[in-house]
This record gives C-alpha cells, sequence and structure tokens, in this order.
C-alpha cells in the first residue's frame, strides 16, 4: 500500500497546499506534480465528467510524485459507491459534500472505514488498483490504508452550521471547510457567496474547528488572500483550480491582446 502524504503530515501537526482539478486530466496532475509545490490535488469528483477508468488514470498520474497524495470530492449520492470507487482507484483522501448533520458525517466515516467490528466500517474486500489488485485484498496493510484516509466534511448547509459542534466531535472527521455558496443557498440568499456575511460564517468555522482541534482547510484563488486566515491559524490551504486557472489566465491575456490590437 502507498504511504499516504497527507495522513503523515497532519499526524505531524504539518501546513499542507493543495489545488483542484475538475478535469481528470492525468497531464495536469503530472504538470502539478512536477511544480512540487503541492502536497495533494483534490479532485472534484462531484462536478468532473468522469468514468471509473479516470479514475485510476489520475492516481496513477499522482502516484508518480512521492511528494504528493490525492483527496475526492464525493457528492451526497451515491456516496457509498462513490467513495469506494475511488479508494479502490487509489484516490488516497476523502472529502464528503452536502454533509448535514452530524449522523451522516458518522455515516460518511462508515464508509471509509473497513468491515471489521472494532471500526465499525461498511469498506470490504475489494479486487481493485488500491490494493495491486491481487496483492493486498484485506490485508493488515490495506485496513491500516483505510484507518488512514483523511477524512474531510464540508460545512455548507443551514442545519450542518447548526450541528458544526457535533460534526466536529465525530470520531473519524479531520478536517472541515466551509461552502459558501449552497450555504448562502441554504439560507435564502442566491447569489452571495461572496458576501461579508459568508465571509463571517467562514471565520466561524475555522474558529470552532481549531478550537476542538481540528484542522480547517481554507479554499482561495491566490497566495494574497492566504495571509489573514495563516493568522488565524490555518495551516491548510486549497490554492486555485484547473479550470479556474486557465480561465483567469485566458480573460486577462486575452484582454490586453485586444487592447494591443484595437489600436493598430
Amino acid at each position: 500500500m502507498r504511504a499516504n502524504v497527507l495522513r503523515e503530515l497532519l499526524n505531524a501537526g504539518k501546513p499542507t497546499i493543495s489545488t483542484r482539478m475538475i478535469t481528470t486530466s492525468p497531464q495536469i496532475a503530472e504538470i502539478i506534480g512536477h511544480t512540487g509545490m503541492f502536497d495533494f490535488i483534490e479532485l472534484c469528483g462531484e462536478y468532473a465528467a468522469w468514468t471509473l477508468p479516470n479514475l485510476e488514470s489520475f492516481a496513477r498520474a499522482v502516484d508518480l510524485f512521492p511528494h504528493m497524495s490525492s483527496m475526492m470530492k464525493v457528492e451526497k449520492e451515491p456516496r457509498l459507491f462513490v467513495t469506494h470507487r475511488a479508494l479502490g482507484a487509489g484516490i488516497q483522501n476523502v472529502l464528503f459534500a452536502d454533509c448535514d448533520s452530524a449522523e451522516e458525517a458518522r455515516e460518511c466515516v462508515r464508509c471509509v472505514r473497513p468491515l471489521l467490528p472494532e471500526d465499525g466500517g461498511l469498506h470490504g474486500c475489494g479486487v481493485r488498483r488500491n490494493v495491486g489488485y491481487v496483492l493486498e485484498s484485506g490485508s493488515e496493510a490495506w485496513v491500516q490504508a483505510m484507518r488512514d484516509v483523511v477524512i474531510e466534511v464540508m460545512i455548507e448547509s443551514k442545519s450542518a452550521m447548526e450541528q458544526l459542534d457535533e460534526i466536529l466531535e465525530v470520531e473519524g472527521v479531520d478536517m472541515v471547510h466551509f461552502g459558501p455558496c449552497d450555504y448562502s443557498l441554504t439560507v435564502g440568499k442566491v447569489g452571495q457567496k461572496g458576501s461579508a456575511e459568508m465571509k463571517r460564517k467562514n471565520r466561524d468555522v475555522i474558529e470552532t474547528a481549531l478550537k476542538k482541534g481540528k484542522r480547517a482547510r481554507v479554499i482561495l484563488n491566490s497566495f494574497e488572500q492566504a495571509i489573514e486566515y495563516a493568522e488565524m491559524g490555518v495551516r491548510d490551504f486549497c490554492i486555485g483550480s484547473d479550470l479556474g486557472t486557465l480561465y483567469s489566465w485566458c480573460k486577462s491575456n486575452g484582454e490586453q491582446m485586444r487592447e494591443l490590437l484595437a489600436n493598430m
């Protein structure tokens, strides 16, 4: 079983830097790895157009870089199926979206943990890529790897915010982050994901998590935005995404070229 870099960093109390992918392109995963700057890539499976072979190709690309791990963002349904197939493909950590209560958070943990009495999990043996297909299915190494999966939960609904303390107390939840877009919808404030109120809610989630000894990850578009959160004690940052970065580059450079050519 491959070492889980993200779990090792969290166990050592070290900071982490991640970025997001909305495509499953192994080429993009490789070029991110070649920078040497990121500890893990979050594959936004909730948004990406993926097939099961795509997940394996993405994970293989990440595996080329010993310094890097990966995470799959899993939507509400079919949560159990996607979790098992992502982990089986070799993606080592899971971010659960749309988790609205402490009870749901417990079920998310069960989706990951092995099918052992002491773990209470729902994850049985598989003949999949992460165990070498036929080499370590159901082995002690596989059991430990499933216990080492870093589990992150999004706080992105009114009910999740109301149960934040209870969610943070769920054994197995390692990390949380705030989702302003969905949260703003659940409180009836359409199009206000970037408002001052949503920023305050984000800070509330961070402060509560850190007080309870849990990690709080912040999703940003640029380095400049990170400073205020670092001052709060945040040590886990996600910067940018493949499609967002491409859009920003094309928009900025395209506008400048249009201005240049307009005067010719």
